[in-house]
């Protein structure tokens, strides 16, 4: 990549980000613009998939929404992204999670990774 181009991306990077893995149950906190009024919704789910780099990095995050499966692909640097809590770290062996696509209920439940003291 262009030095200049990435010295430019540096000053657009957010520093406030969590280490978001995937398998993580995340809360996602988007802004969204209705008419002049401006507003903070959460989107709660399991990161299934990361990608990119930099400031084109991506996050997909999976939630069951009355029963119907709902994905929402999040640039994690993005200005409308408010803010990123991690609720749960998940403890998986992959690093796309698109299995999950298939299964429903029990069969979604990812082991909770559990940290040394």
């Amino acid at each position: 990549m262009n030095p200049t181009i990435s010295e430019l991306e540096k000053s657009f990077l957010k520093s406030d980000i969590p280490a978001v893995n995937t398998g993580d149950t995340v809360k996602v906190f988007v802004r969204i613009v209705e008419g002049n009024k401006e507003r903070i919704q959460a989107f709660e789910g399991t990161v299934i998939k990361k990608h990119g780099e930099g400031l084109n990095k991506t996050i997909t995050v999976r939630k069951v929404f009355q029963g119907v499966g709902v994905e929402r692909v999040f640039m994690i640097h993005s200005p409308r992204i408010d803010k990123i809590t991690v609720l749960r770290h998940g403890d998986v062996k992959r690093s796309k999670l698109y299995y999950l696509r298939e299964r429903s209920g029990k069969a979604t439940r990812i082991k909770e990774k559990i940290e040394k003291r």
